[in-house]
């Protein structure tokens, strides 16, 4: 005779009522790639509230999402210097944004100026 009188899949369903259930999902779950002409692409993952993921800096992309609000084209530009070597690279995101699909496409001169006018989300 069993020790416990629950099934484990009941014992795991009591132990998240009793934590509180599973967490609210993240208010955005990007992915997102840069592409560079010869074809290599660098993709990371990126959520937000709170801001975690692959991305190298998640609070500093998810900072300049909220004040775009999710909108991708609206992004505050970040004041860096960049050089001047065409190296062109396509950005594309694809996710969620507060319940809302995000889809952005977008060709930048090299990858420090997408860093730079995307605010840092395309920073990697």
């Amino acid at each position: 005779m069993p020790m416990f009188p629950f099934e484990p899949i009941t014992a795991c369903a009591l132990t998240l009522a009793c934590l509180g259930g599973p967490a609210a999902p993240p208010e955005a779950s990007l992915t997102l790639s840069l592409y560079e002409v010869d074809g290599a692409a660098k993709t990371v993952t990126l959520h937000c509230a709170p801001a975690y993921g692959s991305h190298p800096d998640p609070q500093e992309a998810c900072s300049s999402l909220a004040q775009a609000g999710g909108d991708l084209t609206k992004l505050p530009v970040k004041q860096q210097s960049c050089i001047m070597i065409y190296d062109p690279v396509k950005a594309v995101a694809h996710g969620i944004w507060r319940g809302k699909p995000v889809h952005f496409r977008a060709t930048y001169p090299n990858s420090c100026v997408a860093d730079s006018e995307t605010g840092g989300v395309f920073g990697f």
